[in-house]
């Protein structure tokens, strides 16, 4: 390319992944909704995902990427804004970020600041409950298909709509196409989008958000016909984990339901699980679809693709459902780059990443000025080579209840490092330590005994509680 050519004449030392302010590149930014780090290119051989594993052969796929809070408001604020729930003040669904920050830069806003055009086609934001609908300040035009329920995504179809054969009140299985349900419509509407940018000389942020595959699991038939129920794996640690304190837990309201909760069948925990993979599928082939237009379109040399979950999600492993916990399965998300001119392509790491870690990382690769005050870091050095680390752990946290009405009671704060998962639940009043977990993922990556209270992990609770003070508690950091 001509800005890389450049770059080298002028300054060999400048990283070759950085964009010249001369030739931009563009971001194509795709978010999923509710997709735990269970994708085949992550090691899950039964989920059948060719067009998201495609883009890791093309990029750098982050196996150790975790969300801020495993909540959709919470985590997409704090991805979005650069900045942590604690410093937003936000932990639930109901308080949006301009309420609390008004002022704040977003991430596409600090784009379009910078002469790009910014565009949001899908669920990038919070949706439904606020009065501001997603946040018009960081969009050159104004966002759509973002701002609804899940439970309003219902099938639109020419003529008499197919039966559901899908027993399960949080699954639905009809012979649809794929443009029936949101997804499919946002997939056609991004890809008109990208059609639209090829004309402009202006560099663009096409933020592109898919609302699966979050409850209701109503993928078209096609995608469940993809998957052979009889063969698909049960819950491997349905089990509440040993000496866990009750304080990890939460009833799972999403899926079973809150005043009255359901006793789920083994036939709708089976049911659920290939619905899940359904919609992931289903996903996947939307983001195949963007994905392929790019490259019809000849624009994939200069443009960044970045694909990320807002959080994880539990289904029926540790006696859970849905998230809100601070467990590995909820905190752990799919995170890839794909960048112009990136080394070592289709080589994944481990090193430690967090959304929050988004936005220095795209400032940084399209060649912008910081966003000021963010508390994540770039992940550059790790796109130029995958064995780089850049942060000693990962921070995740969830308040108790887990959906409060006015003040959290507990919150739980939780340091993820290459080994182990070290978690503090803190009174709210008073921040005195109520309960805490220990889990060594050298022997334990299910997570299946909590072994705090083991004398012989002494150093590791000590090293956790270290890095736990530089995460949460700035003002006791080295």
């Amino acid at each position: 390319m001509k800005y890389y050519v450049f770059f080298l004449v002028a300054c060999l030392s400048f990283p070759a992944l950085v964009a010249r302010a001369a030739e931009r590149p563009n971001v194509l930014f795709i978010a999923a909704d509710d997709l735990r780090n269970d994708l085949r290119c992550l090691g899950n051989p039964e989920v059948l995902t060719p067009n998201i594993d495609a883009l890791a052969e093309q990029g750098r796929l982050f196996t150790h990427a975790y969300c801020q809070q495993a909540l959709c408001n919470p985590s997409r604020a704090s991805l979005m804004t650069g900045l942590r729930p604690d410093t937003l003040q936000i932990w639930n669904l109901g308080t949006h970020f301009r309420d609390q920050m008004p002022d704040v830069v977003t991430l596409p806003q600090h784009f379009m600041s910078h002469g790009y055009f910014t565009q949001n086609i899908g669920k990038i934001y919070h949706n439904w409950v606020h009065d501001l609908k997603g946040d018009p300040a960081s969009w050159s035009v104004p966002a759509v298909m973002h701002f609804a329920t899940h439970s309003s995504d219902k099938p639109i179809v020419d003529g008499e709509l197919p039966p559901n054969l899908a027993k399960d009140i949080k699954c639905e299985c009809r012979d649809v196409p794929d443009d029936a349900y949101f997804d499919g419509r946002i997939a056609s509407m991004a890809i008109d989008a990208l059609r639209e940018r090829k004309t402009s000389d202006k560099p663009f942020f096409l933020a592109v958000g898919f609302w699966k595959p979050h409850s209701p699991f109503n993928a078209p038939k096609k995608y469940w016909d993809m998957y052979d129920r009889d063969a698909l794996s049960p819950p491997p640690n349905p089990a509440w984990p040993k000496d866990a304190p009750r304080i990890a837990w939460h009833n799972s309201q999403e899926i079973v339901g809150g005043k009255n909760p359901r006793k789920l069948t083994d036939d709708a925990v089976m049911e659920m699980r290939h619905g899940y993979l359904a919609a992931i599928s289903y996903l996947d082939a939307q983001v195949g679809r963007v994905l392929d237009e790019l490259d019809a379109l000849k624009m994939r040399d200069n443009t960044i693709v970045v694909f990320w979950s807002d959080h994880g999600f539990h289904l029926g492993e540790q006696t859970l459902w849905a998230k809100t916990s601070n467990f590995e399965l909820d905190a752990a998300v799919p995170m890839i780059f794909s960048a112009p001119e990136m080394q070592n392509r289709g080589t994944k790491t481990d090193s430690l990443a967090e959304l929050i870690d988004m936005a220095p990382t795209l400032t940084e690769l399209a060649g912008l000025p910081k966003l000021d005050g963010v508390e994540g870091v770039s992940l550059v050095p790790i796109l130029e080579d995958p064995a780089a680390t850049v942060k000693q752990a990962a921070y995740t946290q969830h308040p108790r209840p887990a959906y409060y009405k006015d003040a959290p009671a507990v919150m739980g704060r939780s340091v993820r490092t290459a080994r182990y998962r070290y978690t503090e639940w803190r009174d709210w009043e008073t921040n005195n330590i109520v309960a805490s977990e220990l889990y060594d993922h050298e022997v334990d990556p299910l997570e299946m005994v909590n072994v705090v209270a083991d004398p012989a992990n002494a150093d590791a609770i000590k090293a956790s509680q270290r890095l736990y003070r530089m995460g949460f508690e700035p003002s006791g950091s080295e």
